[in-house]
């Protein structure tokens, strides 16, 4: 039977192609990103930057420790503590201390990023003067980079400033941004930290975010000098001023010292290569793995699901089409087995050679997919393609497999043709499908219902977690795509009444056409159904989240205004008392801050929190409070969410506070979990180091809001209207979890369309005689050609009306957990994706009808299979 196989392959190419490119593609997918995760396993070695100079750095307690029963639980600090002053004399007694100070400034003209230090701190990078000299006083700085010189005059937000001089590190190495630009969420999970963003952001930058790029990093030699952060060098009297609090501080002394010094105090003592610990953001590379391991996680899920599904799908097709062959097999004294030993041995070569071809496309196409994420932002610059071998196997070993799982149902029908199946000369399709199909189908869509139900019931907040409205949509593909063809006879009917009803008998013959060849329909419209359902269902998902959240921080705020810093390190205490002097205004001043929770004895869970006052907190956000009130929170109680594990008015729960402190604090108000983002309140008292970032302005009788906000914009910060604060703070889908999306999606759109030309290209091919008859039978070339597009766009509305079906079951599930009068569905995004299908359906079923029509109708009509 192998002969036969290989014979059948080379006569009946075209059949066969369709399946070899939509396997081809869905090896290199895999293969793309197989590479992609193994290459995100792991970051290149980070050198120090501010500090590679340092003999020893010594860091504040910055994480805390709970014991539990199957161990200590950590989590890192919101607000680590400073080094105790007993500590620093001590330390001082073994040679200098030099306190770190960091705090962000905002220019007028220079780069977003700008960041403040003391200039004693400088020659521990080491930085160099490369033009005038050291600053001397309160008002004068010292420059990295080239966007200022010596002499010029610069507004900041922290007071305008002379430039007395630039300067450049001196040490070389591999550097890398002092921010990563990955900022691509977290999938959420059971650990996944409380944030209480929909009521007041924990970060200012959500209003106001940066519009420059991190410096772009490069790969330096032995002497060549780089910026790896935009830095003004303050006096080192100024940068207290600016910024009282340290957290870190470099000693000149034997590193062994330091350590006896600091014994059994919780403090860090950095050396070597642990010096990088101290540089901004020194978990940038674990987060930026962690979202790129979420991200390709996904994308794989998404890339494996639709490849078995369009592999499968395009396999039953290709051995649907030849029942006629098969009959004829089984005339000449083939038996079942053979008949089904044949199917097998064509998937196997066409497996084996389309997972090659894959793979070397994937090689080809994975350091692309890298380029795009690092200028996209989605990855750090470091992220690039490593050379790992296992990524191969996987993908080739599974494209493979699924060429050989997708072809077992379909080999089993090919061996149960019968001999009279060779006699046949309608296309009508009497067994479009088995009752295992019908059962398998009917359980899926009965398993998608309960499992949406018992989540309704039982955590509805799980719903709203991106892993779960973007993995729910996978099975009611499959459910709704294995009962297609019990649903695509009547949807084709209801669809083509109206063209029916037109004069002339095109309308009539895309009709029937269509709802005889159901198989052959619900073949052409399975990769419409992924597409549109995987549009609709994710695209929705989001849209109806951030309407969600929108509507949340619109009811919540009560404030006429919302004034947020320039920069990222919030109000100072003169600026807020310059606010509460605002003259018709009734200031709430709010911080950001965080509260941890032991769960269940075992888990630390971090909880975003805000630091208020009561009193102007209830005047100016209405929080959705399920029990309990807003006036009762003191230094002794919290405002938690239904969330917590305690959520009773009343009841004492033990947390730690942004700095580890633990306290036991009452219960003084529950809020309802909305879309999972109220978050806690506390008290200032209760949030130990945290700086104002927000201040919620309400009007009072009789105040004039033009003058008000213009008072207030005097103060110092950024006004925003009630309107506008809503706008900035939940914003359209942010653009790295667009470029997540468009990922995910492009993936399965490019995929499924290419997928949609073969199907198309093969079910076009195979009806050449059909097409043939119609012209002996009267009809035109241009009737024709006109029959065979309506009958692909038929067949694609078929495809969107079932994927649009998914959508709507899958985002009903939203609907019910938000407790929202409508959805969103994106209607433009949809109609692109719907047209976009149209159109490659349409020029694929057209371009082979019209190059077998240039052959005359007899000879056509007079062709065998």
């Amino acid at each position: 039977m192998l002969s036969v196989a290989l014979r059948t392959l080379r006569t009946r190419w075209v059949t066969f192609v369709g399946s070899f490119v939509a396997l081809s593609l869905g090896v290199a997918l895999l293969a793309v990103m197989g590479l992609a995760l193994a290459s995100s396993l792991d970051a290149p070695e980070r050198q120090p930057e501010r500090f590679a100079a340092a003999p020893v750095v010594v860091r504040g307690q910055d994480t805390l420790s709970v014991p539990t029963p199957i161990g200590d639980r950590t989590q890192k600090l919101v607000h680590p503590r400073a080094v105790p002053e007993a500590t620093v004399g001590r330390l001082r007694e073994l040679g200098t201390v030099v306190a770190d100070r960091s705090f962000a400034v905002r220019a007028a003209k220079g780069p977003g990023d700008l960041v403040g230090h003391p200039w004693s701190t400088a020659a521990f990078a080491p930085y160099a003067i490369d033009a005038g000299r050291a600053p001397r006083a309160a008002d004068e700085v010292v420059v990295t980079g080239d966007w200022a010189r010596p002499g010029q005059r610069v507004e900041t937000d922290r007071g305008t400033v002379t430039v007395v001089g630039t300067a450049t590190p001196r040490h070389s190495g591999t550097v890398t941004p002092a921010r990563s630009s990955t900022v691509t969420p977290h999938p959420s999970g059971t650990d996944t930290p409380r944030h209480s963003g929909t009521v007041t952001p924990a970060r200012s930058g959500t209003a106001t975010p940066h519009t420059s790029s991190p410096t772009t990093p490069h790969t330096s030699g032995p002497d060549t000098p780089h910026t790896f952060e935009n830095a003004l060098f303050y006096t080192d009297a100024r940068a207290a001023e600016l910024s009282p609090r340290s957290t870190q501080l470099v000693v000149k002394a034997e590193a062994a010292d330091v350590r006896a010094a600091v014994q059994g105090q919780g403090l860090q003592v950095l050396t070597g290569t642990d010096r990088r610990l101290a540089d901004a953001d020194p978990d940038r590379d674990s987060e930026a793995l962690t979202a790129m391991n979420a991200l390709f996680g996904t994308a794989g899920g998404v890339t494996a699901f639709v490849s078995v599904f369009v592999v499968a799908s395009t396999f039953a097709f290709a051995v649907a089409q030849r029942r006629r062959e098969f009959g004829l097999l089984r005339t000449a004294g083939a038996t079942p087995g053979q008949v089904r030993r044949m199917v097998f041995a064509e998937a196997l070569v066409v497996g084996v050679t389309a997972s090659a071809a894959g793979c070397a496309l994937g090689a080809y196409g994975a350091p692309k997919l890298a380029a795009w994420m690092v200028d996209g932002g989605l990855a750090p610059a470091w992220f690039t393609i490593g050379d790992f071998t296992w990524p191969y196997y996987v993908a080739f070993w599974t494209g493979l497999l699924v060429a050989l799982l997708g072809v077992i149902a379909a080999s089993w029908r090919a061996g149960r043709t019968g001999p009279t199946q060779a006699l046949r000369e309608a296309s009508v399709d009497t067994e479009a499908v088995t009752w295992g199909r019908c059962l398998f189908g009917a359980g899926l869509l009965l398993t998608a219902t309960v499992t949406l139900g018992l989540a309704l019931f039982s955590d509805p907040g799980e719903l709203l977690h991106r892993k779960t409205y973007v993995s729910r949509p996978m099975l009611l593909i499959t459910a709704i795509a294995l009962l297609a063809p019990v649903l695509v006879g009547p949807l084709t009917r209801l669809i083509a009444w109206l063209p029916a009803q037109l004069p002339g008998a095109g309308g009539m013959l895309v009709r029937e056409n269509a709802a005889a060849g159901i198989r052959r329909t619900a073949a052409v419209a399975a990769p419409v159904l992924v597409t549109v359902a995987l549009a609709g269902s994710l695209l929705g998902a989001t849209a109806t989240l951030n309407e969600a959240k929108a509507t949340e921080t619109r009811e919540q705020t009560v404030a006429s205004f919302v004034v947020t810093p320039a920069g990222d390190a919030g109000f100072d205490a003169a600026t807020v008392k310059r606010f509460e002097a605002v003259e018709g205004a009734e200031v709430s001043a709010t911080s950001s801050s965080a509260v941890y929770v032991l769960e269940d004895g075992v888990a630390l869970v971090r909880s975003e929190a805000r630091a208020a006052d009561a009193g102007p907190l209830a005047r100016t956000v209405r929080l959705p409070l399920a029990a309990g009130k807003v006036s009762d929170l003191d230094d002794d109680s919290i405002i938690v969410n239904e969330e917590w594990e305690k959520h009773t008015v009343g009841q004492r729960v033990d947390v730690w506070l942004g700095d580890g402190t633990k306290k036991s604090l009452q219960i003084a108000a529950v809020m309802t979990t909305g879309t999972g983002n109220n978050g806690a309140y506390v008290t200032p008292a209760n949030a130990p180091g945290a700086t104002v970032d927000r201040v919620d302005v309400a009007l009072a009788e009789g105040a004039d809001p033009a003058a008000v906000a213009a008072a207030l914009t005097r103060a110092g910060g950024h006004v925003f209207t009630k309107d506008q604060w809503v706008q900035a703070s939940y914003p359209e889908t942010n653009r790295t979890t667009r470029y997540g999306f468009i990922l995910v999606l492009g993936i399965a759109l490019l995929y499924t369309g290419i997928s949609l030309a073969n199907t198309m290209v093969m079910a076009t091919s195979d009806r050449v005689r059909e097409l043939a008859v119609l012209r002996l039978a009267g009809a035109t070339r241009w009737q024709v050609l006109a029959m065979v597009a309506g009958e692909a766009l038929m067949v694609v509305a078929v495809g969107g009306v079932l994927g649009l079906l998914v959508a709507g079951l899958n985002l009903a599930g939203l609907w019910s957990a938000l407790g929202l009068l409508s959805v969103r569905l994106p209607w433009a995004e949809l109609g692109a994706t719907v047209g976009s299908c149209a159109v490659l359906a349409v020029v694929c079923s057209l371009a082979p009808a019209a190059l077998a029509m240039r052959r005359r109708a007899v000879e056509l009509a007079g062709m065998h299979e």
